[in-house]
């Protein structure tokens, strides 16, 4: 056995789930509160990895694609790691799918790993990827088309592409806007609409958009608000504060 993966397990049984929690359920636990010490995502990987070792199962296989598309949002600090974890990422969602072939979590796990590792790697350097993206995008809205993520990953989509190659700006709104009708407290759609207001000079738009988002008390996700949603809010209002 590998030195690492022995270390994985050894750390999974020295801190086990506790009495009558899944190791899924405990992974959860701790990565509702990656934003009082981001170290817990660590923990809920190695927990899940351990279970993995024992069973695949397919809802800890998509426990653990999530986990590592956070680890690869705000535990990677190179490009190499970022890069690895969301590629670990999308090899679990892609498992997953194998055994599931419908299940929604399965595909959105593996769709958003695998379209932040293209934004990573550059946009122009991933454009092979689009076609399995944009299948993964008409797979999750037939299984569920009231999908928040769902709706945000897409609007994403559209608006990161470049137009040549199928970017649409119409298209990004009405899906970040969808998500924010399913969710008005799912925040990210919202940093991710007035980023669009900003690209096209819609200042007031964007400004009410990113004040719902550091005003918002209670968050969809707690974890990603505090992490990433109210600084990319902040940063964004900074950048336009002097926009009319």
């Amino acid at each position: 056995m590998r030195p690492a993966l022995l270390a994985v397990i050894l750390l999974a049984l020295l801190v086990p789930p506790a009495r009558g929690e899944t190791p899924v359920e405990a992974a959860r636990a701790l990565v509702a509160r990656y934003h009082e010490d981001r170290a817990v995502l660590d923990r809920a990987r190695d927990v899940l990895e351990a279970a993995l070792q024992r069973e695949r199962q397919v809802e800890t296989l998509v426990a653990l694609s999530y986990v590592y598309f956070l680890q690869g949002d705000v535990r990677a600090t190179t490009t190499e790691a970022k890069l690895a974890a969301y590629d670990r990422g999308r090899e679990l969602g892609r498992r997953a799918i194998e055994l599931a072939p419908k299940s929604h979590d399965a595909h959105l796990w593996y769709a958003i790993n695998t379209g932040r590792w293209g934004q990573t790697k550059g946009v122009l350097r991933s454009l092979f990827l689009l076609p399995t993206v944009r299948e993964e995008i008409d797979v999750l809205l037939e299984l569920d088309p009231r999908s928040v993520r769902a709706h945000a990953f897409a609007g994403n989509v559209f608006l990161e592409v470049p137009r040549l190659f199928g970017g649409d700006r119409e298209k990004a709104a009405g899906h970040f806007k969808k998500a924010i009708e399913l969710d008005p407290r799912f925040t990210v759609a919202r940093v991710d609409l007035a980023r669009l207001h900003i690209a096209e000079g819609r200042w007031a738009d964007a400004r009410r958009e990113l004040e719902r988002v550091v005003a918002e008390r209670a968050p969809r996700v707690v974890a990603d608000w505090t992490v990433k949603d109210l600084p990319r809010a902040r940063t964004l209002l900074e950048s336009i504060a002097d926009k009319k």
